[in-house]
């Protein structure tokens, strides 16, 4: 019969287009063929912008040339350099029809840098201008900024989730480039600044701040716990604990590598802290949804509420509740089962380990709930609802629809033919 062989054609080539698009998501192996943007894609990576990149549906990057690279990284912090790289990434789909066919004639669009809460006003948003004559302009968002930068070439496109477009300058604005870098920043004068005192002065009491402060070179992330978490009702006594296991307690709010908030959304496998060693593994869960990541312990749960410090390679993070470790805590009391019988899928994991001390008195903590799946992100989070351009994202997702390149409409199209046969 003629028509399964059809059908397995058309189920082989959903796969492949699939695995084609899951690729030209990586903004590294798009620019990794064309030598005129290694500075660029260098940076990308060094500041783990392109884990950001990666991590959105729909974008487009505005890539420099090495030499318009070159003059935006010359005597530049990577805080400040890692600022003017997100400003660079628009979150709409622009190819070059869609450049020379703007309602008005202009519009501004979401960055990245947006997102950050860190951008003052409007200054996250990027001014895009057709001109007569063929001509389209960039230029910070701000009123009667200088639009000094051109659109050159088209580089890559795959409608509608990203589009590599070529332009001849940087653009910034007075202060992008000044964010705080880790070797000119006090740690403890930040933590104290983002509303961590009292976690800013366990560093100091305990001389871990010296641990951290050594191991910024080679690479730092910290989950600094905000004022309140000490004082929430599941926080522990810290006055009942030893001077070794509040030391172990601090370190394990801490990871011996630069890692991002865009960099722990894609990770897949717990995370090491620097707690990790000879006495437990110490390590950390990772879950997001969307724009938010929450960090599970196997204790107790927190949101990573803000960012800090993000200069390669540290980074400080705010966290909403401590986090406490199973190895110093033990675990929560596993919820009862229900009446139905549990699947193999739901069914316990092996045993935890026995604890290395006796668990620490803390009040109990709720049983934690068990999350739901996180849902499919839709238009780029960020976006205020009033910007222009928020009609041409929707279209965008629309044509992106009917033009049968959702991932999971060819999964599902996929396994629907393979199922017929």
């Amino acid at each position: 019969m003629a028509t399964r062989p059809l059908l397995l054609l058309l189920a082989i080539a959903a796969v492949a287009i699939l695995a084609l698009s899951a690729e030209a998501h990586n903004i590294t192996a798009i620019l990794e063929g064309s030598p005129d943007y290694s500075l660029f894609n260098s940076y990308l990576t060094q500041t783990k912008v392109a884990d950001e990149i990666n991590s959105r549906e729909t974008v487009t990057c505005l890539a420099l040339p090495n030499s318009a690279m070159s003059s935006l990284v010359a005597k530049k912090s990577l805080a400040g350099i890692k600022n003017a790289l997100r400003l660079l990434v628009l979150l709409d789909y622009f190819d070059p029809a869609k450049l020379h066919d703007l309602p008005d004639g202009t519009t501004l669009s979401t960055t990245l840098y947006q997102t950050t809460g860190n951008a003052p006003g409007n200054s996250g948003f990027v001014n895009i201008t057709d001109r007569r004559g063929g001509d389209v302009l960039f230029g910070p968002s701000a009123k009667n900024s200088a639009l000094t930068s051109r659109y050159t070439k088209s580089v890559r496109q795959i409608p509608y989730n990203i589009s590599v477009i070529e332009i001849s300058a940087p653009i910034v604005f007075p202060g992008l480039l000044d964010a705080p870098s880790a070797a000119t920043s006090n740690i403890t004068a930040l933590l104290e600044k983002a509303g961590c005192k009292t976690f800013a002065g366990l560093l100091q009491s305990s001389g871990v701040l010296k641990v951290f402060e050594t191991a910024m070179d080679k690479g730092l992330t910290l989950f600094a716990p905000n004022d309140e978490a000490f004082k929430a009702s599941g926080a522990p006594d810290l006055s009942s604990i030893t001077s070794a296991e509040l030391v172990t307690l601090l370190q394990y709010h801490a990871l011996p590598t630069y890692t991002p908030k865009a960099s722990l959304k894609s990770s897949t496998r717990p995370v090491a802290t620097m707690a990790s060693g000879a006495s437990g593994k110490f390590d950390l869960s990772v879950e997001s949804a969307g724009d938010d990541v929450t960090l599970k312990t196997g204790v107790d749960t927190s949101r990573v509420a803000s960012t800090v410090l993000d200069d390669t390679p540290v980074c400080i993070l705010t966290v909403d509740n401590l986090l406490l470790p199973v190895e110093l805590f033990g675990a929560g009391p596993a919820p009862a089962p229900g009446p139905a019988a549990l699947t193999p899928a739901e069914a316990p994991g092996p045993a935890v380990a026995e604890p290395v001390s006796a668990p620490v008195s803390a009040k109990a903590p709720a049983p934690e709930a068990l999350s739901p799946p996180a849902p499919p992100m839709g238009s780029p989070e960020g976006s205020p609802a009033e910007a222009p351009g928020a009609a041409d994202v929707k279209a965008s997702d629309k044509a992106g629809a009917s033009a049968g390149i959702r991932p999971v409409g060819l999964v599902t199209a996929a396994l629907a033919a393979v199922c017929f046969l």
